[in-house]
């Protein structure tokens, strides 16, 4: 096996602790805050703040790996987040809300430097290999959503007050994203560029291509966000019990990485363009089978659909915001796509919340119509500017 596909084969076996850890996170931070919370409305504070850790944290986690190097950056940052497991720990054993959103910050931190390992296979791969190396260490999410869900139904009132075995449990998964990133070998970035600017953030965000690809990447994660944070709640609501929505948030993190084994191969085949079009039509199916009712069978079929139409979109902007920058730049493009990303994450997962809370399950859905719209009048868009036919020919 080459350099290249055993660092690909190692960053996805990350990328499965990472999403362990955050499928976890995603079960629980919300029923968490609703036991702690002093008010229902506030239950996805400890979300919003996991999201809002991150948003804070993306961009000098960029320019620190642009510093230090990509793969000891990446190991202090993921290393970071056993301090904020065992605060979550704590938050939970003392019964304190906002200990808890501290915890859920300093999480949020660490979640922002496992969010590079996607660009860390793409830097080191080569222009034809690319879409297909972020594809299959997305594709690492699959046995990672499906392992952290189970664990957490093991553990979630294994020890003290429930959730608190469960955050704990995550440290096992952070310690193994550890030794894989200990065998890893990225390339360093080269000395020359290592002081480089390249151009300036003003003049890569002037290229449609990165316009489209920042703004499809923030808006399609934050309406997978907006309504995922809020499905275990609006089940409660609907008297399912917590083993139901941990299998389905569990089948929504599958379809958001199982298909990372063939959607490289669609977009070096389709175009990037074709690939994002579907994948904002299934968000739009997705909201469809949700307003259609709500049991159990709904809420599953909705999210694996949304999951699936999350993952064209996300590895088709990556795809496409790798074609917007040089190799000196990519450490400042890179780091204003994650920042993006992490504001409308913490927007979606607080207005989730409230929402939920206040309107009910299907207002969240309808709020989530008009962003899908965008993504489609975005994409249009660019595919009219290139004057490239969506189904025929990439961008």
């Amino acid at each position: 096996m080459d350099s290249i596909h055993r660092n690909v084969a190692l960053l996805a076996a990350c990328q499965a602790m990472l999403l362990a850890v955050n499928s976890t996170l995603i079960a629980i931070n919300g029923l968490a805050g609703l036991a702690l919370a002093p008010a229902a409305s506030l239950a996805t504070l400890p979300v919003t703040c996991w999201v809002i850790g991150g948003a804070l944290t993306t961009a000098p986690a960029s320019l620190y790996m642009k510093r230090v190097g990509r793969r000891e950056g990446l190991l202090h940052g993921v290393a970071a987040g056993i301090i904020g497991v065992l605060i979550c720990g704590a938050a939970v054993y003392v019964q304190s809300f906002w200990l808890l959103c501290a915890g859920t910050l300093a999480m949020g931190g660490s979640n922002a430097f496992g969010q590079y390992y996607r660009f860390a296979a793409a830097d080191a791969a080569s222009p034809a290999f690319r879409p297909t190396a972020i594809s299959l260490v997305l594709a690492g999410g699959l046995v990672g959503g499906i392992l952290g869900p189970a664990t957490s139904r093991i553990t979630v009132d294994a020890l003290g007050p429930r959730f608190m075995g469960a955050y704990l449990a995550l440290i096992g998964f952070i310690l193994i994203a550890i030794l894989l990133l200990r065998a890893t070998r990225l390339p360093e970035p080269p000395a020359a560029h290592a002081g480089a600017g390249g151009r300036p953030l003003g003049a890569i965000a002037r290229q449609p291509k990165f316009v489209v690809a920042v703004l499809c990447g923030a808006i399609s994660y934050g309406v997978m966000n907006f309504l995922m944070t809020s499905t275990p709640l609006a089940m409660g609501a609907c008297g399912h019990p917590y083993g139901e929505a941990a299998f389905v948030i569990a089948a929504h993190v599958v379809g958001m990485f199982a298909p990372s084994f063939f959607t490289g191969t669609l977009v070096a085949r389709l175009g990037v363009l074709p690939v994002m079009f579907a994948g904002a039509v299934l968000k739009v199916a997705a909201i469809a089978v949700a307003l259609a009712g709500v049991a159990v069978a709904h809420f599953l079929c909705a999210l694996v659909l949304l999951g699936v139409g999350w993952n064209f979109l996300y590895i088709g902007a990556t795809t496409l915001l790798t074609e917007t920058y040089r190799s000196e730049e990519r450490a400042l493009a890179q780091g204003a796509n994650e920042s993006a990303i992490f504001a409308m994450m913490a927007i979606s997962s607080f207005i989730s919340g409230l929402t939920v809370a206040g309107a009910g399950w299907e207002r969240v859905n309808l709020g989530a119509l008009p962003l899908v719209g965008v993504m489609l009048a975005a994409l249009a868009w660019l595919a009219w500017r290139t004057r490239v036919r969506p189904g025929t020919a990439a961008a």
